[in-house]
């Protein structure tokens, strides 16, 4: 794609923003920073990978990946921000995700152990784990509204903050994953994934693109349950106070 045709696709952007104007949404602004945010971001992004790639030094992608999870983490946490420490637990989680799943997949020599395939790979795992963190920290918001009631009644019964508020941890971890299953059950049906689509439009055998998606689309269900569990493990008790009392409720963050 030359620059000519890469500039002519703001007018998708242009059609957002008309009809936002149209139907009076007031969501201009956010198309605008998000229509600069987005290229900046990304062109920057694309010279910084461009440098790693042609050095290959471990240290490099040891520093994009940490970036990748404390950017995620702060994003994720603004969903409860009231709930001090949380962006550390996410991080926590992100971090072990990432592990796992990486250790996973270069001991198998399921990828290779570079940087062309390490970082985008850490990219797809961090961001999906990500959204997963913000829905499960919205679902246990709703959680603390509707289920206060049985948690404190658990709590003046003698249970543990975990036995209290297990209920609602086991519906939250079960909201986040919605999306991600939901997506299996669709994918190659209704949609076709963008690194397969990317693939293919860069010229790849079809099969081989699919070969990929489905590497993909099973790393993405387990990192999901993984970082779902983990994080609702450590991270519980941050919904109580000091002396096992439930958080009190606060007024939605923006």
């Amino acid at each position: 794609m030359n620059n000519m045709a890469l500039l002519c696709t703001v007018c998708f952007v242009a059609v957002a923003a008309l009809i936002s104007m149209k139907q009076k949404l007031g969501l201009e602004k956010e198309i605008l920073i998000g229509t600069i945010r987005s290229a900046v971001q990304l062109l920057f992004i694309g010279y910084v990978l461009h440098f790693v790639f042609e050095t290959s030094h471990p240290a490099f992608i040891i520093i994009i990946i940490l970036c990748m999870i404390m950017v995620a983490a702060w994003n994720a946490g603004a969903k409860a921000k009231h709930v001090r420490g949380i962006r550390s637990r996410i991080a926590i989680a992100l971090a072990c995700t990432e592990g796992v799943t990486m250790a996973i997949l270069l001991g198998l020599s399921i990828i290779d152990p570079t940087p062309q395939y390490i970082i985008p790979v850490s990219g797809i795992i961090i961001g999906s784990s990500m959204i997963v963190c913000g829905l499960l920290l919205n679902q246990m918001k709703r959680e603390m509204e509707t289920a206060r009631g049985e948690m404190e009644m658990l709590l003046a019964l003698g249970a543990t903050e975990k036995q209290a508020v297990h209920g609602s941890l086991r519906r939250s971890v079960r909201a986040s994953m919605i999306p991600t299953l939901d997506g299996m059950k669709t994918v190659g049906l209704v949609q076709l994934p963008g690194m397969m689509t990317g693939m293919i439009v860069a010229g790849a055998d079809p099969i081989e693109a699919v070969r990929y998606q489905i590497l993909i689309m099973f790393v993405l269900a387990s990192s999901a349950a993984m970082t779902a569990m983990v994080l609702s493990l450590i991270s519980y008790r941050l919904w109580f106070t000091k002396d096992a009392r439930l958080l009190p409720m606060l007024p939605e963050d923006n």
